[in-house]
């Protein structure tokens, strides 16, 4: 949340002002809906609560403050609904949080104690009303059952005159009935909610009104008020109408004493709940769909897809999409989040538009992502077929606010999925589709398959547990060499990571990186390997082992990493190393990126062997690579099996500029001399030695 008190004092716009009163009395609005129940609908109490907070800030700007007026306006938002304590609450939140955002309310410090005067004096406002009315209600039942009960006790005629007063105008139904259950008097409200003439009703017993399959539970309540184990009870209830069709009414049944304090009668006070069911059936509507969209949420999607996947066409199955907008952010943090909101409503209308002939269900799941479920029948067309039209018809630019906005959409699929799958299982695994295929390009889509799940489970599985293998002293450094192609001396070592693992065996430096990447373990884990060897190479030094560059390859984000620079001098002076004694290399594929580049001209000035990995793949042009600060450059592995030409021949360009080449993955004599002749300087690989211990790469240097 944005600190109000780090907002500069500059004046708001009359727009400004009104439009994030607008975005808080909506916040407001649609708080108190999911919160406690108001006989209104959202643009009503949007337009309500608009005008109280109004009324709220200005108060807020009068020169002479005062709580009264705020303490009315609490004792009116006590009236608008049934709002009780969640509500009071649920009010004190919003406010409390939203008027010190407003840009009218700053600086913070001048309006903070005005606010939490106002807030106080609207909930002892909203406090005292609500108090009253309860207590007023509460009065007004006790009196009314009182007179009941001593007009009982007078004679006839004048307790109909009293019972005419007390209920005649009452909108709930009033029943007087005997031991047995007869119906002796009604109100005009019974016929009104039942649909018969009071007249009709004298006589007939109450039990005979009751819905069948209702009549036992009632039974049973008059039984427990007769010998004395209930006072009141209170149940939901299903009454028959005039027309046969059931009513659910809330029904309340008391018992009336004589003078002998004996069972006289019943009374029975229904009330219909048939506004209280569309409430309630509008508020359980709300919570499964989508607010802005008004399509299902993720929760209602899930519950249908496991009817779907059970019920489906054994021969056809169903399919599942979830669909992402590529780029969809850039939407909202250059136009806001009206605008956004509006293209996310013209998204969903097209998404319906698309799939209009297919039984299919739209949600909207979180953001900008939404999920598609379709029952597939013989005529319905293939994924791609659809995944086209999707992005056929989204990529048409739509106009919002003047804006032509246009996206393409991205998309995981689960393609008939086994009759038992569970549906978590299913978003699980249309959501790894979608991440996938958004690896390779914008506008893709990308197939569930279980063995690639498989596959990327033991991945992440590996890469979550590589920290406490890093600890426990599984994770090593070994040491390969890095050799001239011209005579095949030893001209440097490389670092390399190595994993033991006890049960798949060892993972050597690149899928090691790799894994770590994925987490990010790669950044300690990196400074560590680079200390580790750059402490080795300063021993070696030291005893005149081995005096030649130290080689430390950077993974993607190591070289974008803010801190690299920091990291590799803290390393070097707490070592020993001399900087020009260490050779770092980054992967082409980053120097595009700011960061990168900008780490490898800082380490380039200080001196820093500074190389690029990968050469000949990615974004970065081969003939660029001559005006960068790098002083070697490396071929991509992928490139080196494959002798490319394309590299080959940009070879004599990169060293016409004074810039060395290695290549890396040798396995044979024939590999390095082809190699050699076509213009590279240094190599690595299985031919020239595997990684191995600091020991294992002494043994090397030793004479043959």
């Amino acid at each position: 949340m944005v600190n109000p008190s780090r907002i500069s004092d500059v004046t708001p716009s009359p727009e400004d002002i009104a439009r994030a009163r607008l975005t808080l009395a909506r916040t407001w609005s649609y708080r108190l809906l999911e919160t406690v129940a108001i006989p209104m609908g959202r643009d009503l109490l949007d337009e309500e609560l608009s005008t109280r907070l109004d009324a709220l800030c200005a108060m807020l700007h009068e020169e002479a403050f005062a709580t009264s007026a705020a303490e009315q306006a609490g004792a009116e938002l006590a009236n608008l609904g049934y709002l009780g304590h969640l509500g009071l609450r649920c009010t004190a939140e919003v406010l409390g949080k939203g008027l010190v955002a407003l840009p009218e309310c700053r600086p913070v410090s001048r309006y903070a104690e005005r606010i939490a005067l106002l807030i106080g004096a609207l909930a002892s406002g909203f406090t005292k009303a609500n108090t009253e009315s309860v207590l007023a209600q509460q009065e007004s039942l006790q009196k009314s059952l009182l007179k009941a009960v001593r007009d009982a006790n007078w004679n006839l005629k004048e307790s109909e005159a009293r019972f005419n007063e007390v209920v005649t105008s009452s909108t709930n139904g009033v029943l007087i009935a005997d031991l047995e259950g007869r119906l002796l008097r009604t109100n005009a409200a019974v016929g009104d909610i039942l649909g018969y003439a009071q007249d009709e009703l004298i006589g007939v017993p109450l039990l005979d009104l009751i819905a069948p399959g209702f009549a036992d539970m009632l039974s049973k309540a008059m039984k427990e008020l007769i010998n004395g184990s209930a006072e009141r009870i209170r149940q939901s209830q299903r009454m028959v109408r005039e027309d046969g069709e059931p009513a659910r009414l809330s029904l309340t049944i008391s018992l009336l004493r004589g003078a002998d304090d004996g069972p006289s009668h019943f009374v029975v006070t229904i009330e219909d709940g048939t506004e209280l069911e569309l409430l309630q059936s509008e508020l359980k509507r709300q919570s499964l769909h989508d607010v802005l969209t008004g399509l299902p949420n993720r929760q209602f999607f899930t519950t249908q897809l496991e009817i779907a996947v059970r019920t489906a066409d054994p021969e056809h199955g169903v399919t599942i999409f979830h669909l992402d907008l590529d780029a969809f952010g850039m939407v909202r943090n250059s136009f806001g989040g009206r605008v956004a909101e509006r293209f996310l409503q013209h998204v969903a209308q097209r998404l319906r538009v698309v799939l209009a002939g297919e039984k299919a269900m739209i949600a909207r799941f979180d953001g900008d992502e939404f999920g598609v479920l379709v029952e597939n029948t013989a005529t319905t067309p293939g994924i791609g077929a659809i995944m086209k039209s999707i992005n056929d018809e989204l990529l048409e630019p739509t106009y919002v606010d003047g804006h032509g906005l246009a996206v393409s959409v991205s998309a995981g699929v689960v393609h008939r999925p086994a009759v038992g799958a569970e549906p978590v299982d299913l978003l699980r695994a249309a959501d790894t589709a979608l991440r996938r295929a958004k690896v390779r390009r914008r506008g893709q889509w990308e197939v569930f398959h279980p063995g690639q799940d498989a596959e990327d489970r033991r991945d992440h599985a590996m890469a979550v547990t590589m920290p406490g293998a890093w600890e426990n002293g599984e994770i090593t450094v070994r040491y390969r060499p890095l050799v001239r192609l011209a005579d095949g001396e030893i001209t440097g070592v490389e670092a390399a990571l190595h994993w033991d693992r006890p049960d798949t065996g060892p993972l050597e430096h690149d899928r090691c990186a790799e894994l770590a990447e994925a987490t990010g373990l790669i950044l300690p884990l990196g400074e560590w390997l680079l200390r580790v060897a750059s402490g080795q190479s300063a021993w070696w030094r030291q005893r005149g082992q081995f005096d030649r560059s130290l080689v430390v390859r950077l993974t993607a984000h190591q070289s974008t990493d803010a801190d690299l620079v920091s990291r590799v001098v803290g390393v070097l002076e707490e070592t020993g190393l001399a900087v020009q004694d260490l050779a770092i290399s980054m992967p082409s594929e980053v120097l595009p990126v700011t960061d990168a580049a900008d780490n490898l001209a800082v380490l380039a000035g200080l001196g820093v062997h500074v190389g690029i990995d990968d050469f000949g793949l990615g974004p970065l042009d081969p003939a660029s690579v001559p005006e960068l600060p790098v002083r070697s450059v490396r071929v991509a592995r992928s490139l080196v099996a494959r002798r490319s030409p394309y590299v080959t021949a940009l070879l004599p360009l990169v060293r016409e500029a004074g810039i060395t080449v290695a290549v890396d993955g040798i396995s044979s004599a024939e590999q390095a001399q082809w190699w050699r002749e076509a213009g590279a300087d240094f190599a690595t690989g299985d031919h020239f030695g595997t990684a191995g211990t600091s020991g294992d790469f002494l043994k090397r240097l030793e004479p043959r």
